[in-house]
């Protein structure tokens, strides 16, 4: 059992409109049969027989809103609002939950998911299917089972919510080596950013399922006859083996089209290193998940466009972090980062200095890449970009939803001045996602994932160097609550207001002076740093 560090809660300035909303903490079971003292005095009670997996020691997550948004209670005929986003939101602390409620509840998705996955039946057909039906319909030797996806778990760590129209989320299975973080940066309006934060992570989960009932029914198809049952379960049944590594080695035998191939690699001999296949599994599912949800909000749109054609301007930037044994995944679109805190070797001073490095890509005009791939995909419109936006309306290149700027027929619904003229050659903004895998070593510390208000006042080396001059000197603070005091202290100094005159302002109005901000900080590995290590700008 752990017990929770409890994040602290003082609002940021005494005024009521000046609070951080969201801010949360959790803190991994380092030190087996060591209770570890936390700066509030809680205890991390250590688990019982259970090797550690994780690659992180502890993360925080905090978002300041600047935008007055109310939360759309309408979306997907209200079960979004009603139902799903109260069971994650946890804008305080971590909540253990059973493992992740199914998609079954929520009669939300597409027909096309249904026959996208086959015999995986996440969606049913009417919402009375699914309410009598509390899981996922996956019995048959048919379909894979919940329980088989290395995603799975008998209960996680869940943590989430909304600041303005960011949202955040981060859920986390300590024994099963795997921590799943997102930051949903909506613009326009929450909706687009509420259905990811309600969808997405299920979606993720199914098609995870998916591709691993794949690879085992590969197996079976190739393995001719070994006897096994559709399963290996019981070839990597062994208690030395991490679930992560249980998981690894079904992805790998699909590849090995014989007993003896497999039995080389012995059930319980330690894997060192991930599989290439299975990073490309990984990655795979990641870009099919985001792909489904982008076809999934626009289907939405185009059903309620009539009654709300807002719906068709609504989008959102998607960060997704996941986290599995040593390797960091990144899916993004738009210009949300991650970005990471390594150590090198400074040979001339025989010191140890800390680097950042973007993991993620900035998909916004800006980005000379971007926009020359922008004005190639459309060589015979002379106004692809307009003012230093993409048809004169957004920055970012790529983003789900905003599908005015995809679908004539979508652009059409708006009216007068907010419909794009000369829509010639849709889609202007891609929903291609960037992916990344780095695998950490004992040199990486940290990982700030942000929303680009964060990096609106804070360059990639002084976020680094924020956080770890406050790790040095808090190891038991909240890092990312600190960074938003400091983009507070830096916004009110840019304004010429002291922080405490900025914070008095209203949201919607204080949109003037900064951006929705979401953070996330983890801390990687097991050992802390000393103050040996310095800070490079």
């Amino acid at each position: 059992m752990i017990r929770l560090p409890k994040i602290m809660e003082e609002e940021l300035t005494d005024s009521p409109k000046g609070d951080i909303k969201v801010s949360f903490g959790y803190q991994c079971n380092g030190n087996k049969g060591i209770t570890c003292e936390v700066s509030n005095g809680y205890e991390i009670m250590p688990r019982i027989n259970v090797r550690r997996t994780s690659s992180f020691s502890c993360l925080s997550g905090a978002a300041l809103s600047a935008n007055a948004t109310l939360a759309n209670t309408n979306i997907c005929n209200g079960l979004i609002g009603a139902e799903k986003l109260p069971s994650w939101d946890s804008p305080n602390s971590f909540r253990r939950v059973p493992s992740s409620p199914s998609l079954s509840k929520l009669d939300i998705l597409s027909s096309s998911l249904q026959s996208s996955l086959s015999n995986l039946s996440c969606s049913p057909s009417t919402q009375s299917e699914a309410l009598e039906n509390d899981s996922y319909s996956l019995k048959s030797m048919s379909a894979p089972s919940r329980s088989d996806g290395f995603l799975n778990a008998m209960e996680v760590q869940v943590a989430g919510g909304a600041a303005g129209e960011d949202r955040v989320q981060a859920v986390c299975s300590e024994e099963n080596g795997w921590l799943f973080c997102a930051i949903y940066d909506g613009f326009n309006g929450r909706d687009a950013a509420d259905f990811l934060a309600g969808t997405l992570y299920e979606t993720i989960v199914c098609y995870f399922n998916l591709s691993d009932w794949e690879s085992e029914q590969e197996f079976v198809r190739t393995s001719n006859g070994l006897g096994l049952d559709g399963s290996l379960q019981n070839i990597l049944d062994d208690g030395n083996l991490t679930h992560v590594e249980k998981i690894v080695s079904k992805f790998d035998s699909s590849k090995d089209l014989g007993v003896d191939n497999f039995t080389r690699k012995g059930p319980c001999a330690k894997m060192e290193v991930i599989s290439d296949s299975f990073r490309h599994r990984v990655l795979d599912s990641l870009q099919r998940s985001l792909s489904q949800a982008e076809h999934d909000f626009l289907y939405m749109v185009e059903q309620e466009m009539e009654d709300r054609p807002d719906l068709v301007s609504v989008g959102s930037c998607v960060l997704v972090v996941l986290l599995i044994g040593n390797d960091l995944y990144t899916v993004n679109l738009g210009d949300s980062r991650a970005v990471l805190a390594t150590y090198t070797k400074d040979y001339m001073n025989e010191d140890e200095r800390l680097k950042a490095i973007q993991l993620t890509d900035s998909h916004t005009v800006d980005n000379e890449v971007e926009r020359n791939q922008l004005l190639c995909d459309h060589p015979d419109d002379p106004s692809v970009i307009v003012g230093g936006r993409v048809k004169g309306k957004l920055k970012v290149t790529r983003a789900l939803g905003v599908g005015y700027l995809k679908q004539k027929k979508l652009n059409d619904a708006l009216m007068g001045i907010l419909r794009v003229r000369n829509l010639l050659s849709p889609p202007y903004i891609s929903t291609q996602p960037s992916l990344n895998v780095h695998n950490i070593s004992k040199s990486d510390h940290f990982v700030i994932v942000g929303s680009d208000g964060l990096f609106d006042f804070f360059s990639n080396d002084e976020a680094v160097e924020l956080v770890h001059s406050y790790i040095l000197t808090n190891p038991s603070g909240d890092p990312a609550k600190f960074l938003l005091e400091q983009l507070v202290l830096r916004a009110a100094d840019c304004a010429g207001f002291s922080m405490e005159e900025l914070m008095s302002i209203p949201a919607g109005r204080r949109r003037k002076y900064h951006d929705d901000v979401t953070v996330i900080v983890i801390i990687l590995g097991t050992n802390h740093r000393t103050s040996k290590a310095s800070t490079c700008l």
